[in-house]
């Protein structure tokens, strides 16, 4: 179920992967918990339409700061961060293990 048209899962993997290390570790790692809370069918539809929404801003390719600008990944993490401390409750530990494993992978 993906209610934003803007979002698509190859989307989201070709912009984090093409731009993981710019944009930063604290930055992929509150997309990739959104992004693996919104895959799980425990999750409602209200959250996932609320995750759909911050990790289309991040995969779009025009936003308020530009990412090829130095802090140009700032907006982004707002938009993250605020999007997960109003879905908090339904990150999973499992969610925070993948997210960790993925991480280390990328990041070392």
């Amino acid at each position: 179920m993906k209610d934003d048209k803007q979002y698509t899962e190859q989307g989201f993997w070709e912009k984090i992967t093409t731009t993981a290390k710019k944009a930063g570790q604290e930055v992929v790692e509150k997309a990739l918990q959104l992004h693996y809370t919104a895959e799980s069918s425990e999750t409602p539809r209200w959250v996932k339409v609320t995750i759909y929404g911050a990790l289309a801003y991040l995969i779009a390719p025009l936003d308020m700061i530009p990412d090829f600008l130095p802090g140009g990944f700032t907006d982004d993490l707002g938009i993250l961060a605020g999007t997960l401390s109003a879905v908090i409750a339904h990150i999973t530990p499992e969610v925070k293990r993948r997210a960790a494993e993925k991480l280390e992978e990328w990041f070392g």
